[in-house]
């Protein structure tokens, strides 16, 4: 009986220590699950619908909508600020180089359009993006998360800090972690959602250097796998283009898997921030171990957590920032 109580009393512990700590989580992100349960009981079904309509014709959409997120998040904290289009007087974060290759803007806007007919003015492009790129992921067979909402819209949008606050293809290890960390992200974030180019391509303007003047002496990445580099320059050439691009993950590109760090291990990353996972102890570490142990479950859970921490960045909530009517305009 004393054992019972004991146990009792200990598992009583448990609940109430995870009770405040998912309070002081939600208290601390301003988000929370079910947020337009009451304003928008539809919301989430309306979004999924819209966003199978896309992706089951299109599986490819998956990629660059993740990227859009992860985009917008670092920039402003995830507000939407990625979706606003330029104006006479103002360079959005849309005409940033970094950004000039994301496509899937036509889902948004999509959800965004069945989302005003149903509940006008209620959610905001913010909380869309988060929701548009957690259920593209787990459609294509990635991991499943939960989002917290409550987001609202931010009302400025500047390439120029797109360019300061988006970690760079050809950023070394220390340029990486000083960046995640100053947005409350952790080194294992930064190897889970580098993960994330287990899916999608990569465009040849974002690694040339490695291929043809990595030094300004004509040459190559050492730190890529030489017959790499040779089979990259059959499709890369030396030339800038903005249009041509390779799988970032050959052969499983399609496949939301942990191959990536098979890759990276292989010394054949594209970017040269891929490569840089080797250059720390604990991102080497995890990449090792999957390659070790490929497909683990623990990626999908891994990923599922970091998504979870990068959607809480910076976010607007309360009476800050607004409910934009359209998601490509302030209001």
């Amino acid at each position: 009986m004393a054992v019972q109580k004991i146990f009792s009393l200990a598992f009583l512990t448990q609940l109430v220590f995870l009770a405040l700590a998912l309070g002081l989580t939600e208290a601390n992100y301003g988000l929370r699950l079910g947020y337009y349960r009451k304003t928008c009981p539809d919301a989430e079904l309306i979004v999924h619908r819209t966003t199978y309509q896309f992706i089951s014709m299109v599986p490819t959409l998956a990629a660059p909508l993740l990227r859009m997120h992860f985009h917008d998040c670092f920039v402003r904290g995830c507000d939407g600020s990625i979706l606003l289009n330029p104006t006479k007087s103002t360079q959005t974060e849309k005409l940033a180089i970094p950004n000039l290759s994301l496509r899937g803007y036509q889902v948004i806007d999509a959800a965004k359009s069945a989302l005003e007919k149903k509940c006008p003015g209620v959610v905001s492009c913010a909380d869309i993006l988060a929701l548009v790129t957690r259920d593209a992921v787990a459609m294509i067979n990635g991991p499943y998360w939960d989002v917290h909402t409550g987001r609202r819209d931010g009302r400025v949008s500047l390439a120029t800090e797109a360019l300061s606050n988006l970690p760079a293809p050809f950023a070394n290890i220390t340029q990486l972690r000083q960046s995640f960390a100053s947005k409350g992200l952790s080194a294992k974030d930064l190897v889970v959602l580098s993960g994330a180019h287990t899916i999608g391509i990569g465009h040849c303007f974002g690694f040339l250097n490695r291929l043809y003047n990595f030094t300004g002496k004509v040459d190559s990445d050492p730190s890529m796998d030489p017959k790499y580099v040779a089979q990259l320059k059959k499709k890369c050439k030396p030339e800038l283009d903005l249009k041509t691009f390779v799988e970032m993950d050959p052969g499983s590109f399609r496949t939301f898997d942990d191959h990536y760090y098979t890759i990276v291990a292989k010394r054949r990353g594209l970017f040269q921030s891929d490569a840089a996972l080797l250059d720390d102890y604990e991102t080497r570490a995890y990449v090792n171990s999957h390659v070790k142990k490929p497909y683990v479950l623990s990626f999908g859970q891994d990923f599922a957590a970091s998504m979870v921490k990068m959607g809480a960045i910076e976010v607007l909530t309360g009476k800050a920032g607004e409910i934009r009517k359209q998601c490509g305009f302030v209001n």
